[in-house]
């Protein structure tokens, strides 16, 4: 079974948001050419989004940079994924954070903090605070990729953005479980994998914007390897992740993805 990472980290302690683009590079739209094109389905886009959100397994070295306007923190992060919900992720650096590490086993999610030699469960109202104080929520953390089975999508459109043709979905949540219930999300033509999404609340207010970009040809498949978060209720925050090293199809011990792992010493 595929491990999906989303935009969740389910787009990020599975992969802080790395997704899998299995199209060929496509060339730069002129806007003529764009206006002609055929507009396919929601159905059509959500569901080709999905495939290319989800791999086998895969280890990556991650670097996250979170500031609150005033101050950049910075950290250093190797992730691993296995399957559709194991994933787990330790920290590196900074020297105050290293060995800290998080564990999720389907919709179960631990932390480890070395300092104080103990493990809490994050669950409740934990899941929305951000994790190291990032615009990237616990709760985005365990969100799944599965859009086309979670909402309901209309096209509103086609717009070239940085020279590539991009389709404006609508998306609206099918029931209350889901975290946003709608989503504005610009799908790329070429590589079918959102670039940018914006994210709102039941109310209509815009919660937060996801941007992805840089994306690089690795081991065949089309990889974003930026992403910037912005949580629109902190004024001045944002959280930028950047994929330094990522190998895919990789052997991973079952030991990674159980508590013994979470708990071993350096």
């Amino acid at each position: 079974m595929k491990h999906a990472v989303a935009l969740s980290l389910g787009l990020v302690i599975g992969g802080l948001g790395l997704l899998a683009a299995r199209s060929a590079v496509a060339a730069p739209v002129p806007a003529a050419e764009a206006a002609a094109k055929a507009t396919p389905s929601a159905e059509e886009l959500l569901t080709a989004m999905d495939g290319n959100l989800q791999f086998e397994t895969r280890t990556a070295v991650i670097q996250m940079d979170v500031s609150d306007g005033r101050r950049t923190r910075s950290y250093e992060m190797i992730s691993f994924g296995r399957g559709e919900s194991d994933s787990a992720i330790e920290y590196r650096s900074p020297e105050r954070e290293k060995g800290t590490r998080m564990l999720k086993l389907g919709d179960q999610l631990w932390m480890y903090m070395p300092r104080a030699e103990r493990t809490q469960k994050i669950s409740g109202h934990m899941m929305r605070q951000g994790m190291m104080g990032s615009d990237v929520s616990y709760e985005d953390m365990m969100t799944g990729s599965d859009f086309a089975q979670q909402y309901d999508a209309v096209v509103l459109g086609s717009e070239v953005v940085d020279g590539r043709l991009h389709w404006k979905v609508e998306a609206k949540a099918k029931d209350t479980t889901v975290t946003y219930p709608r989503r504005l999300i610009w799908i790329d033509d070429g590589y079918r994998i959102p670039t940018k999404q914006e994210l709102f609340a039941l109310s209509g207010m815009l919660m937060k914007t996801w941007t992805m970009s840089d994306v690089q040809n690795v081991e065949g498949q089309m990889m974003p390897m930026r992403m910037e978060i912005r949580d629109a209720l902190r004024e001045g925050s944002s959280t930028v992740i950047v994929t330094t090293e990522l190998k895919l199809g990789v052997a991973l011990e079952d030991e990674v993805f159980s508590k013994r792992w979470l708990e071993r010493s350096q």
